[in-house]
């Protein structure tokens, strides 16, 4: 990564404008943008997996809401 400081006698304003520009030739801020977008997607043995696993959970849940195990949720989700 590049280190950016201020030289002598510059003003905030030009090290700002110099240090955006030197971000942007850099390429590490689009570089880190695209990995927080572009995500793999899961495959489909992957989401047959998580929805079997949050199934179980839910029906382990309410046998121990229904038991008294559990405590009821007050709130609802959105």
């Amino acid at each position: 990564m590049t280190e950016f400081k201020r030289k002598k006698g510059e003003s905030f304003e030009s090290f700002l404008r110099r240090f955006n520009r030197g971000l942007k030739n850099s390429r590490t801020l689009t570089v880190a943008r695209s990995k927080i977008v572009n995500k793999p997607k899961k495959t489909k043995r992957q989401q047959k997996q998580k929805a079997l696993f949050s199934m179980e959970l839910r029906n382990k849940n309410t046998y121990l809401r229904k038991i008294g195990k559990m405590k009821e949720n007050t709130f609802k989700k959105k």
